[in-house]
């Protein structure tokens, strides 16, 4: 799949006929309608230089009355190593735990590495398709791999610099000594472009919870990352890593801010009252929490997680590999889950549930003052066919443009 946009419009330019959110409608005090009205938008090095009132006669882009929202972001996925633009593949029944998925990588890099460039853009793509400009991407390192997965997302990246970026992590998929892989995340520390130490089930892959988050955790000191750290594990081991990020979080302040444990699906499997206590004490470390927002077995308390204040961030994870098939690439789809899965259904707060997508950049505060967009604000946005982000979360509305640090790309 190719990006399936028309040649971007660029530097200095504006935008007329655009719908922007202006302000909620009450009935007694529910909210029950958003207001918008149609502006003029000008873009200028990368920015929103100003917003003003509509004016159809202007020599400007016609955003044709389409709702503008802050372009999504996805932030916890594989772009290295996906099977989109292969052939169907299903899972195996054979291959059980993340041990056995290691095995199997063991195998099939070598040859998925051959073709992982045009791959990983066209998994961008697909993202693009569905209005996401920026990525959190994972990325394997372990002695199968090398540095060559980075290589090759790094080729993917800047071929499509123009309309995408990413912060990378260095993932020890293999294990940091399950396999060989302490000298390889040792070496991709120091690399400018990498943002992230990444890590995978300490207990249950290495078998030493303190070692491998200790080192973790020395690492991103040592060279000024921040960490993002795969735990699948649930019971006794999961929440003891939990507890044992937090209490590293809160002895380095440096770190506070900068570290994130992606699946968490322990917090799934507690009690309220242990569910209240770990929210408190995440949003005590400034630990954040990255969700693909599973439902089969294990449902996140997201709404305690923000309750508290803990930094909720959501990705799409696997889009077409061999860990999931069900990857759809697309944020408003997440948020939409949201929404479905934890009840939220007014318009107030389907309006709020649009943050998942965007990560926290909305319209409209919860007052329905309008804070977005202003003048200065990055000028990455998408035009989407709703009347509101309500409307947009709860039909997942089609994306008609998006605009990349100005750059702007209309679907054919």
């Amino acid at each position: 799949m190719q990006f399936p946009y028309q040649a971007p419009v660029k530097g200095k330019y504006s935008l007329k006929n655009v719908r922007l959110e202006t302000g909620f409608e009450y009935d007694d005090r529910e909210v029950i309608r958003t207001k918008t009205d149609v502006f003029c938008i000008d873009i200028e090095d990368g920015k929103i230089k100003a917003v003003h009132p509509n004016d159809t006669a202007a020599d400007a882009v016609d955003g044709k009355g389409f709702l503008m929202l802050p372009a999504f972001k996805d932030m916890h996925v594989h772009l290295d190593k996906t099977l989109y633009g292969l052939p169907w593949q299903a899972l195996s029944p054979k291959r059980k735990t993340v041990k056995d998925m290691i095995t199997y990588e063991q195998e099939i890099i070598p040859e998925l590495l051959k073709t992982s460039v045009e791959r990983a853009e066209q998994l961008i793509s697909l993202l693009q398709h569905y209005g996401t400009h920026f990525a959190r991407t994972h990325f394997n390192i372990d002695p199968t791999s090398g540095l060559k997965s980075l290589e090759n997302l790094e080729r993917a990246l800047e071929n499509k610099k123009d309309s995408f970026t990413a912060e990378l992590v260095a993932f020890p998929q293999h294990g940091l000594y399950y396999t060989d892989s302490v000298p390889l995340m040792k070496e991709v520390a120091a690399f400018e472009s990498v943002g992230f130490i990444g890590g995978l089930d300490p207990y249950s892959i290495d078998g030493n919870i303190e070692k491998v988050m200790d080192f973790t955790v020395q690492l991103a000191l040592d060279h000024g990352k921040g960490i993002d750290i795969h735990l699948h594990e649930s019971g006794e081991s999961g929440m003891k890593t939990i507890h044992y990020l937090i209490d590293k979080a809160i002895e380095n302040p440096r770190l506070q801010g900068k570290i994130f444990i992606s699946h968490a699906f322990a917090l799934g499997h507690l009690s309220p009252k242990e569910t209240e206590h770990i929210a408190e004490r995440l949003a005590a470390g400034k630990v954040g929490i990255a969700s693909s927002v599973p439902f089969r077995g294990t449902i996140m308390p997201i709404p305690v997680l923000k309750k508290y204040g803990v930094e909720v961030i959501i990705g799409n994870d696997n889009v077409q590999d061999y860990w999931s098939t069900f990857g759809s690439g697309n944020m408003l789809q997440k948020a939409h889950l949201i929404a479905e899965l934890y009840g939220y259904e007014t318009e107030f707060e389907l309006s709020r549930t649009l943050e998942f997508a965007t990560q926290d950049i909305l319209p409209l505060d919860d007052q329905g003052n309008q804070q977005w967009p202003k003048a200065g604000d990055d000028a990455a946005i998408v035009l989407v066919d709703a009347g509101c982000s309500a409307e947009a979360v709860s039909r997942m509305s089609e994306v008609k443009a998006l605009m990349h640090h100005g750059n702007l790309f209309w679907k054919d």
